[in-house]
């Protein structure tokens, strides 16, 4: 029988926070939120800048899910100054008062955008092979704060012996792509459907890899993972992906054309990077349950291949006023 801990899950009222709060509430953890906003899933509202929030929403835990995060949607319609408040600051204030409550073990919620431009290959070349052995290059300021707050995390690891997992996810989120161009290119669930072979992760296995982590962090002690759906392809595919991705995915694949023909869908021409969840199956014992398989499968006889969770929870958007794709 798997353990049972009580956990705080910070930014409990967005996407992935509701999802952890439902999930390991169903799986007999005792789960408090914490967030801003209030919800049905948010037990303390208050800030991760705030100690008196944080402590007051420590007490009794002996775990931490670290999801609360200005994202990139954000970019346009905050300060580089919030950024760095809520995503440096409040998850040092998040480590600080986590090693003083007597916090256990500790799972940083990062993003696969830390990698920055390391992930776009020169003109020519093979489509990169991401895996955390890539050094990150972070383009805004999001990338920037979550490379520096993956940093504290380390570092607390280090001092105090702070069980720590940090889990980059990959992209989960339902809103439309932020680039009007590929929305015009492509119906939106082809454009996540195509993105499972390669940059794309079901909220649901995003939820399974966290409760992974908080289960092995004392084993680990501290580790660095990517998380995304597993991709089919090879290091030998890499540069024949850049210049025809439709003929990589037929061998892989031969009946994907006929079900994209019967949904008017097409596929990417080119894709630039691959990430590669090998190192978080094999450390955290997971597997992801959706990827272009499943999905595949779920298209061909008219269901969603979306999961249950993620259907469930649906677009929330990041803003509450309109701000582009991403208004709530």
């Amino acid at each position: 029988m798997e353990p049972r801990f009580r956990i705080l899950v910070t930014g409990s009222s967005g996407h992935l926070g509701e999802a952890l709060v439902r999930v390991l509430g169903s799986r007999g953890h005792h789960v408090v939120g914490l967030d801003t906003s209030p919800s049905p899933w948010t037990t303390h509202v208050g800030s991760v800048t705030n100690r008196r929030d944080v402590r007051e929403a420590l007490d009794g835990i002996d775990a931490v899910v670290h999801t609360a995060t200005l994202h990139k949607p954000h970019v346009g319609s905050h300060t580089k100054q919030d950024f760095v408040d809520t995503n440096v600051s409040g998850t040092l204030t998040m480590l600080e008062e986590s090693v003083a409550a007597g916090v256990g073990r500790f799972v940083f919620t990062s993003s696969t955008t830390t990698f920055g431009r390391a992930m776009t290959p020169p003109e020519g070349d093979p489509a990169s092979w991401i895996t955390e052995d890539v050094t990150p290059v972070p383009r805004n300021i999001y990338g920037s704060t979550k490379t520096a707050a993956e940093d504290l995390c380390r570092l607390f690891h280090q001092d105090h012996g702070l069980a720590l997992v940090i889990l980059r996810t990959s992209r989960f989120f339902p809103e439309a792509d932020d680039r009007p161009e590929i929305q015009a290119a492509y119906p939106d669930m082809n454009l996540k459907t195509n993105e499972l072979l390669y940059r794309r992760v079901d909220i649901a296995d995003v939820v399974d890899a966290h409760e992974r982590a908080l289960i092995v962090a004392p084993e680990l002690g501290f580790g660095r993972y990517i998380v995304s759906a597993t991709t089919p392809f090879g290091d030998e595919d890499r540069a024949e992906l850049r210049v025809d991705t439709p003929a990589v995915v037929r061998r892989y694949f031969p009946r994907y054309e006929e079900i994209y023909e019967s949904l008017g869908w097409r596929m990417f021409p080119s894709i630039d990077r691959i990430y590669l969840n090998t190192r978080a199956r094999r450390d955290l014992s997971w597997e992801p349950a959706y990827g272009f398989d499943s999905a595949l499968r779920c298209l061909q006889s008219g269901e969603s291949p979306s999961s249950p969770l993620a259907m469930l929870i649906g677009a929330k958007g990041y803003h509450d006023r309109p701000t582009g794709p991403y208004t709530s």
